[in-house]
């Protein structure tokens, strides 16, 4: 009989790559640029969502998922050609131009949002800009919806800086104004605008003292320098946006983009994270696309730090996963949704 020898013990340390140098622009607290952002997409993976879940638990103790409900109050005839949107008058998607919704429609619909369990309820208009008679119109919503203890907010277009602070007066909490892509992209996916035209909104909406939602889409052909573009310069908004939903492209029969290739699950992950890290205060929102990427890739987008989704089994005229299978997907996970409150967060950038 042979006896075995047992070979010392040795001890391994896990050891993570060093963390990546981000610019010296960056670190003197100067903003993000292009390049350190991509060095972060561009990570192993494991070591991106580490750093990402290190982030988040730093600022987001508490670990919970706002819900947040989003009505077409006005569908449909939109002068605007963004070619992933199937409202706009220019493409054939079978959506048609509608009035703007009753103040009783919308309150049952927010009352309704509110029961199933969402504390803000959002307001999207498909109008290139509003008219003052519309901004008078959107104001009565805005105070309904207040008045039944829901944040608020809305989507109508560019503004102007007196059409802001009406929104303001009239309780609006937030206003979504999304920048879509990188500067560079965006006139290979709208021609009626210039990506100016957005700044512009955002700051109308800051002056006038609304907290600002604003993000992007990934899966409309851009490269991934596109991303990091879009990422940075969501970032270096000064305040970065208080919410920041994240979009995977809903490919919707009669847009230009219908034909896109689908985004990788995994790419996406990363986008989410990386928004997480250089903007930690920021709710992150899972937007557009959740049906697509099923529960798994769900999961690690809220392990990257994403925090906020949109809650009920549509999103303006395209389809979302309805309220019990985010009600299960949440329990399975272990997560909760924000408590209800009618006060409005102050997440503010760093």
């Amino acid at each position: 009989m042979t006896s075995a020898t047992t070979a010392p013990h040795t001890t391994q340390t896990l050891q993570f790559h060093p963390r990546v140098a981000e610019s010296v622009a960056t670190q003197r607290g100067e903003g993000w640029s292009i390049q350190a952002v991509q060095e972060l997409l561009d990570l192993p993976f494991m070591e991106l969502l580490w750093r990402a879940q290190a982030t988040h638990r730093a600022h987001w103790p508490q670990g919970d998922i706002e819900l947040a409900t989003l009505l077409s109050v006005k569908t449909g005839g939109c002068p605007e050609n963004c070619g992933y949107c199937p409202q706009s008058a220019e493409f054939d998607t079978g959506v048609k131009a509608e009035k703007l919704m009753s103040v009783q429609e919308v309150t049952q619909a927010a009352q309704a949002a509110k029961d199933a369990g969402a504390t803000r309820f959002c307001m999207g208009a498909a109008w290139r800009a509003p008219k003052d008679r519309d901004i008078e119109k959107m104001s009565e919503l805005i105070t309904a919806v207040k008045d039944l203890g829901l944040q608020t907010c809305a989507t109508l277009g560019m503004l102007q800086s007196h059409q802001a602070l009406a929104l303001k007066d009239a309780g609006l909490d937030y206003y979504n104004h999304n920048l879509d892509t990188a500067p560079e992209y965006y006139s290979d996916v709208v021609s009626t605008r210039q990506y100016q035209d957005r700044l512009d909104t955002l700051r109308h909406v800051r002056d006038a003292g609304i907290n600002v939602c604003c993000g992007g889409i990934v899966g409309m052909g851009e490269a991934p320098v596109h991303r990091a573009g879009l990422i940075a310069q969501l970032a270096n908004l000064n305040p970065y946006p208080e919410s920041v939903p994240i979009n995977s492209l809903v490919r919707v029969a009669g847009t230009p983009l219908a034909n896109s290739e689908p985004v990788d699950p995994l790419d996406f992950v990363r986008v989410i994270a990386v928004a997480r890290i250089t903007m930690p205060k920021a709710r992150v929102r899972l937007s557009a696309g959740r049906q697509q990427l099923g529960d798994a890739v769900q999961a690690l987008c809220f392990l990257a730090g994403a925090n906020s989704i949109f809650y009920g089994d549509k999103l303006l005229v395209t389809s979302n996963p309805d309220v019990e299978a985010d009600t299960q997907l949440l329990a399975k996970l272990g997560l909760k949704g924000t408590p209800n409150q009618t006060t409005t967060e102050t997440a503010c950038g760093a």
